[in-house]
C-alpha cells in the first residue's frame, strides 16, 4: 500500500517512519489483554478513568465477518505492544499509543497506515473518536482531521436513581430469551441505522458483541414487549469495573419507531440500573452522541456528562489509476 500515488498527495514530502527498534505485526485474538492494558493506560492519562473493557475487544474481534489479521497492526517495543490500530470497516477505526511512546511519530505513522488501508477498501472518509483536548485530539487536528460529531459518556451520580415510569397498558418488561434474539437484532439495528451511516450489521456479528460477548448473563439483555407480543424496545447492559467500584454500563438502548414517546426507554433504564445495583454496582453510565439527539433525554433523567469525545475524520484522496 505504501508508495502508491494518491490524488491530492504531495509526493516530495517523505512519509513518516517508525522509530528504530520498533516492529510491527498483525494482532491475534490472544493479544486482547495486552491491547486492553495499552488502551486503559492511555485512557487513564486522557480522561482520568478506564472506559474500555477487554471483553469489548474480544466481542469486536470475534465477529465472523471481521478479518483480524487483515485489519489490525500492533507496534512492538521488544515483546510489548506499545501502540495499535484497527480498521473497523467503512469509515471507522481505533488506535492507541502508550503515553510513554508519544511524541515519537508513532501516532502519525498509524494514521497513515489506516488511511492507506481504508483507501484500498474503497472508503472515502475515515475517522475515530478521541477525548476532547487529548494528545490524540491534538494530533488528528494537526493532521487535518475535522470533527464530524461529538460523543458524551454520561453517568448517574452515586446514590441517584432514574424516576420510575409505568409501562403503558399491554406492554411488559422481561429478560430476553434466545427466541427473541432475531427481533432484538432487528429492533436495535433499525433504530441505530436511523442516524448511523453504515451497513446493517449481520445477525452473527451483532450476536458476537451481545449474547456471545464474554461474561454474558441473561439480565444483560432486557426487552419490552408490545401488546401483540413482539419486541418494542431493547436494553443491553452489564456491570463493569470502574476505578475499584462496579458500574452498570448501558451499551445499547433502542426503541422501535412505532413505539416511541411512551416511556419505554426510561423504563428499561430503570430496570437495567436496578439489576446492576442488585449485583453490586454503585453507579450507572452510558454513551450517546450528537447524531442521536438523545443527550437531553438522559440529562432529564438525572445523568450528567463525565467525558467528551470528538469523532474526527479525514477525507481520503483517491488512487491515481
Amino acid at each position: 500500500m505504501r508508495g502508491k500515488r494518491w490524488i491530492g498527495e504531495t509526493p516530495e514530502v517523505p512519509e513518516p517512519a517508525l522509530p528504530t527498534g520498533l516492529t510491527t505485526r498483525p494482532l491475534v485474538l490472544g493479544d486482547a489483554h495486552a491491547v486492553f492494558e495499552l488502551i486503559a493506560e492511555q485512557e487513564r492519562v486522557d480522561v482520568g478513568a478506564v472506559e474500555i473493557e477487554e471483553e469489548d475487544l474480544v466481542g469486536d474481534w470475534q465477529r465472523p465477518s471481521y478479518d483480524l489479521s487483515g485489519n489490525t497492526i500492533a507496534v512492538l517495543d521488544g515483546e510489548r505492544i506499545v501502540a495499535y490500530a484497527e480498521y473497523m470497516g467503512e469509515e471507522r477505526y481505533d488506535a492507541a499509543v502508550l503515553p510513554s511512546h508519544r511524541g515519537m511519530g508513532v501516532g502519525t505513522w498509524l494514521a497513515g497506515w489506516v488511511q492507506d488501508l481504508a483507501r484500498t477498501r474503497g472508503a472515502a472518509i475515515v475517522g475515530m473518536p478521541v477525548p476532547e483536548g487529548s494528545a490524540g485530539d491534538r494530533l488528528l487536528t494537526a493532521l487535518g482531521y475535522d470533527v464530524r460529531w461529538t460523543s458524551w459518556v454520561l453517568r448517574l451520580p452515586e446514590g441517584a436513581a432514574v424516576r420510575e415510569r409505568p409501562l403503558p397498558d399491554g406492554y411488559a418488561l422481561r429478560e430476553a430469551t434466545p427466541a427473541d434474539h432475531e427481533q432484538v437484532w432487528a429492533v436495535t439495528e433499525d433504530a441505530f441505522l436511523e442516524w448511523s451511516v453504515r451497513e446493517r450489521a449481520p445477525l452473527e456479528d451483532f450476536a458476537a458483541r451481545v449474547w456471545q460477548r464474554p461474561g454474558f448473563e441473561p439480565w444483560h439483555l432486557q426487552v419490552v414487549t408490545s401488546p401483540d407480543g413482539r419486541i418494542a424496545a431493547v436494553a443491553n447492559a452489564w456491570n463493569a469495573p470502574a476505578d475499584g467500584r462496579s458500574d452498570t454500563y448501558v451499551s445499547k438502548l433502542a426503541v422501535a419507531r412505532e413505539h416511541r414517546n411512551r416511556g419505554l426507554a426510561q423504563s428499561l433504564l430503570v430496570a437495567a440500573f436496578a439489576a446492576g445495583r442488585e449485583r453490586g454496582a454503585t453507579s450507572s453510565s452510558l454513551a450517546t452522541d450528537s447524531r442521536t439527539g438523545a443527550l437531553s433525554l438522559y440529562e432529564k433523567v438525572g445523568m450528567r456528562p463525565e467525558s467528551v469525545w470528538l469523532h474526527r475524520a479525514i477525507t481520503l484522496p483517491k488512487l491515481v489509476e
